[in-house]
């Protein structure tokens, strides 16, 4: 099957991209344009008319890239024509009327570079990282992700887990062989070694989904305190409904923003009071599971009259900023007991303080990003395949302690095998070829 699809982004524009990958290929850019395929990865002037009828439909630019060596790993052509969509679709619509060839699937083309083996998996979603990154913070992770620094260092952990392996393996299976008299001693070193890099990668801050995902900031407090008022302020736009009556919002609205190079998603929930009405309760029940995620809370207040619940003295922990907004209606000090809390007043009516506000979250987004070389884990499923590793190495120890190695073999295989996924490389024929380097068996 041939697939195809535009690759650079729809509507007007300069220059329009149609990727064309599979072994119809060739066919298609013969058909497109009456001629051979060009010399490979040499741009070609040719003129580009409908399948059948010959009619011009644009004069472009034609890549052409055999396979093994392209993208996929297979017979591949890109077609450079103008931008307009009527020409986008006269192209696409002619493709399709090809015998094989059908429109690409969202990251078909990554997925059959992957399924080739031109990329591995942590590269593959680095690309699409890449394509989504919005700051140069998330660029900056991607490009280090696609150099390949985080998979090879999870390939180095797999071969010498592979190596333990390997070891643990022959004591199992040829118990009768001459092996190194110091191999236990040397399979409890390796793998204590591996267990400690493994936990290095783990404490991390979680800093690499922060930087991938967006730092998350949750604006929390009672009705009517100006929450909303503080994320149409920060957005610049009007991301939520302003009123003075209590209640306008009820679900949970939220806003993608870069502070100073920072992806942040920041959210507004309803305001936290008692309630009866079915519907604000769910927004609060959201509210507060908001506040459990979020990496920073910022929970406003009114200065005239704050309101503080059991529950909103509950949110103002070390991960929490007290935001004493509407500065301009205080007749008063505010209460000793609320100056000694890390807060900020601000009149958000007066554009009072502000600047201080978004200093304080400035500071907080530094402290959390902190970013190092080390940081290799950017998603979820990376961490969650690194702690499940840790725990059949864990158990793989303790097996092992009480010489019962079949079990501790299969919590190695495990363990093993959850790196593997890590970069989608799994490969258990790896160990027998281990075996053979290492020892002179059956010699």
């Amino acid at each position: 099957m041939t697939i195809f699809a535009l690759s650079t982004g729809p509507g007007i524009s300069g220059v329009a991209i149609i990727r064309i990958s599979g072994e119809g290929s060739s066919k298609v850019v013969e058909s497109l344009t009456g001629k051979k395929v060009p010399r490979p990865r040499v741009a070609t002037l040719r003129k580009i008319r409908k399948i059948n009828t010959s009619e011009l439909i644009d004069e472009g630019i034609i890549l052409w890239f055999p396979g093994p060596e392209s993208y996929t790993g297979e017979d591949m052509a890109e077609i450079q024509v103008h931008g307009s969509k009527a020409v986008v679709d006269a192209l696409h619509f002619s493709i399709s009327q090809i015998e094989n060839c059908r429109l690409a699937e969202p990251g078909e083309f990554t997925k059959l570079a992957f399924q080739n083996g031109k990329i591995n998996l942590l590269k593959a979603e680095s690309i699409a990282d890449l394509i989504s990154s919005e700051t140069e913070i998330q660029r900056q992770q991607a490009i280090k992700i696609m150099n390949g620094k985080a998979a090879d260092q999870f390939n180095f952990l797999r071969e010498k887990l592979l190596k333990i392996l390997s070891h643990v393996e022959a004591k199992i299976d040829f118990p009768d062989e001459d092996l190194p008299n110091n191999i236990m001693d040397e399979i409890k070193n390796d793998s204590n070694e591996v267990i400690k890099k493994i936990e290095k990668i783990l404490n991390d801050q979680k800093v690499g989904e922060r930087i991938r995902e967006g730092f998350k900031i949750a604006i929390l407090g009672p009705t009517n305190a100006g929450k909303s008022s503080l994320i149409n302020y920060l957005s610049n736009r009007d991301v939520a409904i302003v009123s003075e009556i209590a209640g306008t919002t009820r679900d949970v609205i939220e806003t993608h923003l870069s502070i100073d190079g920072y992806p942040v998603i920041i959210s507004d929930t309803a305001g936290i009071r008692e309630s009866k009405d079915e519907i604000e309760k769910k927004g609060i029940k959201l509210s507060l599971n908001r506040a459990e995620e979020a990496d920073l809370k910022l929970v406003v207040v009114e200065a005239k009259s704050p309101d503080f619940t059991d529950v909103l003295k509950g949110l103002l922990d070390e991960n929490a900023i007290l935001v004493i907004n509407k500065s301009d209606l205080l007749e008063k000090e505010i209460d000793l007991e609320i100056k000694n809390i890390n807060h900020v007043l601000i009149s958000i009516k007066d554009n009072k303080n502000i600047d201080e506000l978004i200093s304080k979250i400035k500071n907080n987004l530094k402290n959390k990003f902190i970013t190092s070389d080390d940081i290799l884990i950017t998603r979820e499923r990376h961490r969650q395949h690194l702690e499940q590793c840790l725990d059949h190495l864990n158990n793989f120890n303790q097996k092992n302690e009480i010489e019962d190695f079949d079990k501790a073999a299969e919590d190695l295989r495990l363990a093993t095998r959850h790196l593997g996924m890590i970069v989608g490389k799994v490969d258990v024929e790896e160990i027998l070829g281990s075996i053979f380097n290492d020892f002179c068996i059956g010699k």
